[in-house]
């Protein structure tokens, strides 16, 4: 029996809706997938991150010399030192706390330190933290640094703000801005060992800095040991504990301020 023509443009139009529909809803399925694909990315990214290690809880409550305290920002390493103050930057996904021991010796040689959170551990979702600090804080002299990610970040707030500051202290970092200044200082530290850290990046970096600058290289030192939270993923093995490599970076930051007190 043959189909009658109505009938057969009732079908064909029927199809057609159905293709058209099939046609919509993918539109829209395949944009929300790879929305859902995406968000899952960056949960799993910014959730898979270094942890500081155990050593850190012990300098979380401070003593008579250096008070450790909660701000806004983060948190706040208050001294003996009365004029001096650095503001760091972690590196990315580190874990802030992992700095601690780092700030606290620094702390205790009179320099009172800000420690930031990042938010999701990225510094440059925190580039201008420093700002909101020394708006709330009076020093005298302030001094911005950073490890990695968190040292780029710090030197990009610092050439955009140059005449806020100081100095910059860079840990195994190294800048993309200009930062010649005749008031500026700038101490670019790493260690021998980092296999992290891109060299031809701080070579050419050098381009960018004043007058007053200082490079040191750490014998023995990696990536991973300006802060406590174990190795990291295609760094170099360390010849020095973190706690030594720490003790040095200290000291070259503390001649540092001490040279500039000097010149002021």
């Amino acid at each position: 029996m043959e189909m009658k023509e109505g009938s057969q443009k009732t079908a064909i139009k029927k199809k057609e809706s159905r293709i058209k529909a099939i046609i919509k809803l993918k539109k829209f399925w395949i944009p929300a997938l790879i929305l859902i694909i995406a968000a899952a990315g960056c949960i799993w990214y910014v959730n898979d991150y270094y942890h500081s290690d155990e050593s850190v809880r012990a300098f979380l409550d401070g003593d008579s010399q250096v008070n450790v305290s909660e701000v806004e920002e983060g948190l706040y390493l208050n001294g003996p030192g009365e004029e001096n103050a650095v503001v760091f930057y972690p590196g990315a996904k580190v874990e802030y706390t992992a700095y601690l021991p780092l700030l606290y010796s620094l702390a205790e040689q009179g320099t009172d330190c800000f420690l930031v959170k990042m938010p999701c551990n990225l510094a440059f979702l925190g580039a201008d933290k420093a700002e909101n600090i020394m708006e709330e804080y009076t020093y005298e002299h302030w001094y911005l640094a950073g490890h990695s990610l968190g040292g780029a970040m710090a030197a990009s707030c610092v050439s955009d703000n140059i005449e806020d500051f100081d100095g910059l202290i860079l840990l195994a970092a190294y800048p993309t801005k200009d930062l010649k200044n005749d008031a500026l200082s700038v101490l670019s530290v790493y260690g021998s060992e980092d296999k992290v850290l891109n060299m031809e990046k701080v070579e050419s970096g050098r381009a960018y800095m004043p007058s007053d600058y200082t490079e040191l290289q750490i014998e023995g030192g990696n990536h991973a040991g300006f802060g406590n939270y174990g190795k990291q993923k295609g760094d170099g093995a360390a010849g020095i504990s973190a706690e030594n490599q720490q003790e040095q970076t200290v000291s070259a930051i503390s001649h540092m301020i001490e040279e500039k007190q000097k010149k002021n």
